[in-house]
């Protein structure tokens, strides 16, 4: 039998999900519901284990990797018993990235390159935690210009907007209300065109480096974020009337998917998951960076743990995001957008068309890189999705010794069992939705 017959039958060798007459307690006892820091009786008592059913009356079924509601490579074997989801094995890998061995073949001057298109929603936020570990390393975190700063927290935000309005666009798709897709897809291309003045690029910009930014703000920008953020709050009425306030969405989301406070720290679920159990845990309050401490917003929470309360904080996260975005349009200062270091800041582009030191200076930065003193640093931000945190170790050479990324969507995919289990077929694609996962940084 070949692999992919093997695959399509479900007996992927460590992978499928094994039938019951081939499982032990044990095994059916993780499955269902068994997490990390519970014991065994509490995850049963917990997830309420029924009586088996008869194999002969269960089937176990493949959703993807190719299917249009997995939001990427995601595959789960789901074993039904009628339409009832009875157990749910997530399996991830289909991308073969390998983006955490890359970076270590990469310097610290070419890595954002390749941390920015690990979360490929989220672009922006994957340079800014990877250039401040490199910048913890260096021993220069403290000396960022004050607008390089503003400027990471600016694009930080706007980028956290984009990204939940994808998820707005793709979730609407998803469960029938195929207009939101254009619609959110719409004011999210506003965003990108934003970017693409500032950066160069709509996404993937390799913008935000270590020792502040690639280039200063273009001229005008303060009039288009302005025009973004009085365009966004109307559609964003416009959302609600579409889907928050009507009876078929909240049939589809309410009570659907629903994991607990308990269970969502077990599983180490961080962003809007964990927010939605009632848990108010956000880095950019709770572990403060950059400026934020300066700016005023809310952690929002939800209180059923349920697909409507993961939907309606993203979609009132656009809304703090916009206010802090306000506040830095005030609080915005003059000065340098990288710092004045020559050790990791190539010389003004200027300055190399007359001095050949300069010229000397640019080629071994870009070339050879800079090196970097031997430890090992964690920097953690919050992302869209959750805690995104770089760890890199450093044995002083030019490239990191080893580097690995701690992925929001890869923790987060972790929960689908629990959130599936004892639910509907019908809702598994509202639940791989409400999870906004993006496989680039799951198989990263």
């Amino acid at each position: 039998m070949s692999i992919v017959d093997t695959i399509r039958a479900g007996n992927e060798p460590e992978q499928g999900l094994k039938p019951r007459s081939e499982l032990t307690a044990r095994e059916l006892l993780r499955e269902v519901g068994s997490v990390l820091r519970m014991s065994e009786a509490e995850a049963a008592k917990l997830g309420d284990v029924p009586v088996d059913p008869a194999e002969d009356q269960t089937m176990i079924i493949n959703m993807g990797p190719q299917h249009p509601s997995t939001h990427g490579v995601l595959r789960l074997m789901l074993e039904l018993r009628g339409e009832e989801v009875l157990r749910c094995k997530p399996i991830i890998g289909y991308l073969h990235t390998g983006m955490e061995k890359t970076g270590e073949h990469l310097t610290y001057m070419q890595g954002g390159t390749n941390v920015t298109r690990m979360d490929y929603v989220s672009p922006l936020n994957n340079e800014l935690v990877f250039s401040m570990a490199t910048e913890k390393l260096l021993g220069i975190d403290g000396d960022i210009p004050e607008r390089a700063v503003w400027m990471r927290m600016l694009l930080s935000e706007l980028n956290r907007m984009s990204s939940h309005l994808l998820f707005l666009a793709t979730n609407g798709m998803d469960i029938g209300a195929v207009s939101m897709m254009i619609y959110g897809w719409r004011e999210r291309e506003e965003v990108l065109r934003f970017f693409q003045k500032v950066t160069g690029l709509r996404m993937n910009h390799n913008f935000i480096r270590p020792g502040g930014v690639a280039a200063d703000l273009p001229a005008g920008w303060r009039d288009d974020v302005l025009r973004l953020l009085d365009m966004i709050p109307p559609r964003l009425d416009e959302y609600d009337v579409l889907m928050t306030g009507q009876p078929i969405w909240r049939e589809r989301l309410q009570g659907v998917g629903v994991i607990t406070a308990q269970e969502a720290i077990a599983l180490a679920a961080t962003g809007p998951i964990l927010r939605s159990t009632g848990t108010a845990w956000d880095l950019r309050r709770d572990m403060p960076y950059l400026h934020y401490p300066d700016v005023e917003f809310d952690v929002i929470v939800g209180s059923y743990g349920d697909a409507f309360d993961r939907y309606a904080i993203r979609l009132n996260e656009v809304r703090e995001s916009m206010k802090i975005v306000r506040q830095i349009l005030d609080l915005m200062p003059g000065g340098d957008y990288r710092i004045q270091d020559k050790k990791v800041t190539p010389p003004p582009r200027a300055r190399i068309d007359e001095s050949m030191e300069a010229l000397i200076h640019h080629f071994k930065i870009f070339t050879e890189g800079f090196k970097v003193p031997e430890g090992e640093v964690y920097v953690a931000i919050e992302s869209p999705r959750g805690e995104i945190g770089c760890y890199i170790a450093s044995d002083g050479s030019a490239t990191p010794y080893r580097m690995h990324v701690r992925a929001p969507s890869f923790v987060n995919v972790q929960c689908m069992p629990h959130m599936l289990r004892g639910g509907l077929i019908a809702d598994a694609v509202a639940v791989i939705s409400s999870v906004d996962p993006v496989l680039g940084e799951v198989d990263r």
